[in-house]
């Protein structure tokens, strides 16, 4: 009882228990009547601070204030895709691009989920349009691209260059096939 009288004291006094500086630092309060910081901006930098499921909650935000266009779309699929959502990050991107076909980074990041789901072919084609629309100025997409072109043109027989059939198979007959080894 005696700890907590003193306590209970500084509380009532001016404006807290350690509330007592003056000179401004501690954080404003809410004011109502003026505009909030736009949820997209937030949201971008907290992508750049690696608090993904924060950004997502800021975008969501974002899509209440601007509605659900290609902006908002992609950086809410750009975040699922952090998340390693890439289900959920391809449909909400696809949404995107289909929201605004020439929404370059909509497209990039398209490419990006198809790439991590391991469809090669598909993601070239959406890097060779987002490409086409940056007009080639952005390195990023240009390496994407690359990568891409590089992933589509791998044979899937050949596991390493240059590497020799260990096997050959020879006909042998009407229908009857011998495997030789060479060794």
């Amino acid at each position: 009882m005696i700890v907590v009288l003193p306590l209970l004291a500084a509380c009532s006094l001016g404006n807290g228990l350690g509330n007592t500086d003056r000179t401004g630092s501690t954080a404003p309060g809410f004011d109502p009547r003026k505009e909030g910081v736009d949820g997209l901006l937030v949201g971008h930098r907290l992508m750049e601070a690696g608090e993904y499921d924060l950004a997502l909650t800021s975008y969501y935000r974002a899509a209440a204030q601007h509605g659900m266009n290609a902006d908002v779309l992609s950086a809410i699929g750009s975040a699922n895709l952090k998340l390693g959502r890439l289900g959920q990050a391809e449909k909400v991107l696809r949404r995107a691009t289909d929201a605004d076909p020439a929404f370059v980074p909509a497209l990039n990041n398209l490419g990006v989920v198809l790439m991590e789901e391991n469809k090669f072919g598909e993601a070239r084609v959406v890097f060779q349009q987002a490409f086409q629309l940056d007009s080639g100025q952005t390195d990023a997409i240009r390496q994407n691209l690359r990568v891409a072109i590089a992933e589509t043109e791998k044979t899937s027989y050949s596991d390493g260059e240059n590497e020799e059939p260990r096997y050959n198979l020879v006909r042998r007959g009407y229908g009857e096939y011998v495997l030789l080894s060479q060794l």
